[in-house]
């Protein structure tokens, strides 16, 4: 039996304005939304993988990472731009790494958080 093995998988962000996720995800941030509607839920493509976006009274609750994109070399291109698009990045205190231009260094791993309007964590990194 394979189980989960092999098959997509997406991540599922709750945000508390839709209308303005919408705003920050698809304009902001660039992302290109599916054309089929699922009543509130936006679908967003991220390379080959899907975000979905919810209406929920819990936006922001989680304190960890929400989602995660992995930006290989171009991470500090994909930070410039965003920032020009209105990003702010999180400066974290982490043991060991450095920070410089929105961009943590540490281990050999380049790593950039921003928060979305209602607070979700998003991580870039250069994996």
């Amino acid at each position: 039996m394979s189980g989960l093995k092999g098959k997509n998988s997406s991540a599922m962000l709750a945000v508390s304005d839709i209308e303005r996720a919408k705003k920050f995800y698809g304009g902001t941030l660039g992302l290109e939304a599916e054309s089929r509607e699922m009543g509130d839920v936006v679908i967003y493509k991220t390379g080959l993988t899907k975000l979905e976006l919810y209406p929920s009274e819990f936006a922001g609750t989680n304190k960890a990472n929400a989602v995660s994109f992995a930006c290989g070399g171009d991470i500090q291109a994909v930070v410039d731009d965003l920032r020009a698009n209105g990003v702010t990045f999180e400066k974290y205190d982490i043991e060991g790494a450095s920070f410089e231009d929105g961009v943590h260094s540490w281990d050999g791993m380049l790593l950039a958080w921003f928060k979305d309007p209602d607070g979700n964590i998003i991580l870039l990194h250069n994996s």
